[in-house]
């Protein structure tokens, strides 16, 4: 038995890095500095980058929004609080009609909530 917060670890947050990367990446930052500015291996970006970890869900609008503004503040050096930004995306996701890393039933079936 798989539980919600394995999926949401295994699945969910390396979704979100990976596609806050890929938008610092489209924005001009490298990914030495993009790994900085997450917190992560400069191999992780990579790997993000070339679709090897992190691809398992495909986020709407909402999400792509907070997506991109959390991208676009940490880009311009505004201090910014990383773990909380990327939970409040979490919750974003897991409130929504978005994919959670499964493929049949509710959103709050598939984010464990």
């Amino acid at each position: 038995m798989e539980a919600p917060c394995q999926r949401i670890v295994w699945d969910v947050l390396p979704a979100i890095r990976a596609a806050i990367a890929v938008e610092l990446v489209k924005c001009g930052v490298g990914q030495v500095d993009a790994a900085r500015m997450l917190e992560i291996a400069p191999s992780a970006v990579s790997q993000y980058l070339s679709g090897k970890r992190g691809y398992r869900i495909e986020f709407e609008n909402d999400v792509k929004k907070s997506i991109k503004g959390l991208a676009k503040d940490l880009k311009s050096g505004k201090k910014v609080d990383l773990v909380k930004r990327t939970c409040e995306i979490c919750r974003q996701l897991r409130e929504g009609d978005e994919q959670c890393g499964g493929t049949s039933g509710t959103a709050s079936e598939r984010c464990g909530t």
